[in-house]
């Protein structure tokens, strides 16, 4: 086997599954993460259809999501006095397994730190391809030599800007920004997700399962910050919502009080091709979209498509990466359409498009055409059954 040292950059979803299969197929994998530690919160995630289900049943951890799985979250959206104006069962949010981020990644740890090196709280400073392998400086200032280089660090990928580029060559703003975060236990926050909207903004608070957390979404052209600088996003989130009702006054002071604070575009990435030399890309870094895109899904699938690849072609990258993208590449493109519709779903611009969206949703039928659309689509892959050499 050719290329059996692979140093795979991100532990969060797409990083943790590559390494796992990896070492099943024979190979060495070490998982670097920039974090000190997994990172926890985040909102929940979903797998839907059955190319997701069986991928994430080949890998051994299906019944273990499912013994920690949400159950799924209705969505009901209100005015502003609280009545219901649309409500969305279960299953259209949370497809056939929701979980949340937190506990996907640390199942997904759990699942495969026997099998790999694992090193925190570092990251990839430098990257030199030699004739025989990649030269691997560390921002620590460690270095080390290794036969292939994975990036699965996200839509804002260290290693994509490494090697093949700036980041806006490859991400698109889709008109809208998201932010999360942990609410007080004082706030009296019902469990099941609520939602109010005003023409391109959303507020959505939900209880469960295991805290409050607070959601929302506005319209806006791109914007120039820091995505280091909390107080910062703090800023742009109490702006965006400046005078909007029901309980948004409460969320905006409670920002001041939480720990952590996810803010974001929604934006998708197109990177061709999704190798380059002894580097390739997977998951978010490769083919991203932040909401409604089914990532979650592709960056598993697509860690056992190459690792599966690699395996075939005996270790041969470029055979290897070849067919992973040939594979890959068209279900990945599929999926992500759904994310270039995601914001004009949770906080369309118009009242006219409001009442559109409500009036579509809550026709029945029309939602169940939808939910079989999106879970045809998830499946829509021709996924081998590559035989692991190490049980």
């Amino acid at each position: 086997m050719a290329g059996k040292r692979i140093l795979i950059s991100g532990a969060s979803v797409a990083g943790p599954a590559l390494a796992h299969w990896l070492a099943r197929h024979g190979f060495e994998p070490t998982v670097v993460e920039i974090a000190p530690a997994l990172r926890g919160g985040g909102a929940a995630v979903d797998f839907r259809g059955e190319t997701h289900l069986t991928v994430l049943d080949r890998t051994g951890v299906l019944e273990r999501l499912r013994e920690v799985q949400t159950g799924g979250s209705p969505m009901t959206f209100v005015d502003e006095r609280g009545r219901t104006v649309l409500h969305l069962p279960a299953d259209f949010a949370g497809g056939d397994v929701e979980v949340l981020r937190s506990d996907l990644s640390r199942v997904l740890y759990e699942h495969s730190e026997d099998r790999a090196e694992y090193v925190f709280g570092d990251s990839v400073a430098a990257l030199a391809e030699t004739p025989d392998g990649v030269d691997v400086t560390f921002a620590s200032g460690a270095q080390r030599t290794f036969d292939l280089v994975v990036g699965a660090d996200g839509i804002h990928s260290g290693v994509r800007g490494l090697v093949f580029g700036p980041e806006e060559r490859f991400v698109s703003h889709l008109g809208y920004y998201v932010a999360s975060w942990d609410l007080p236990d004082d706030l009296g926050i019902e469990p099941e997700s609520v939602s109010y909207n005003v023409p391109g903004r959303l507020v959505s608070t939900s209880g469960g399962p295991d805290r409050p957390s607070a959601f929302v979404a506005f319209r806006s052209p791109r914007l120039r910050y820091d995505r280091r600088d909390v107080a910062a996003q703090r800023a742009l989130l109490t702006e965006a919502f400046a005078g909007v009702g029901w309980r948004t006054p409460r969320l905006l002071a409670s920002l001041e009080r939480t720990a952590e604070l996810y803010f974001d575009s929604i934006s998708r990435v197109d990177v061709r091709p999704w190798s380059k030399g002894r580097v390739a890309l997977v998951g978010d870094a490769a083919c991203g979209a932040t909401i409604g895109g089914m990532g979650t899904g592709t960056a598993v699938v697509g860690a056992y498509v190459l690792a599966g690849e690699l395996a075939a072609a005996g270790g041969d990258h470029r055979t290897a990466f070849r067919r992973y993208e040939d594979r890959m590449r068209p279900y990945a493109e599929r999926c992500q359409k759904g994310g270039d519709r995601a914001g004009r779903f949770l906080a369309p611009p118009s009242r006219f498009s409001l009442a559109m969206r409500n009036g579509l949703l809550g026709n029945r039928f029309l939602l169940g055409l939808m939910l079989r659309a999106g879970k045809g689509i998830g499946s829509r892959i021709d996924l081998p059954d590559y035989a692991p050499a190490v049980t």
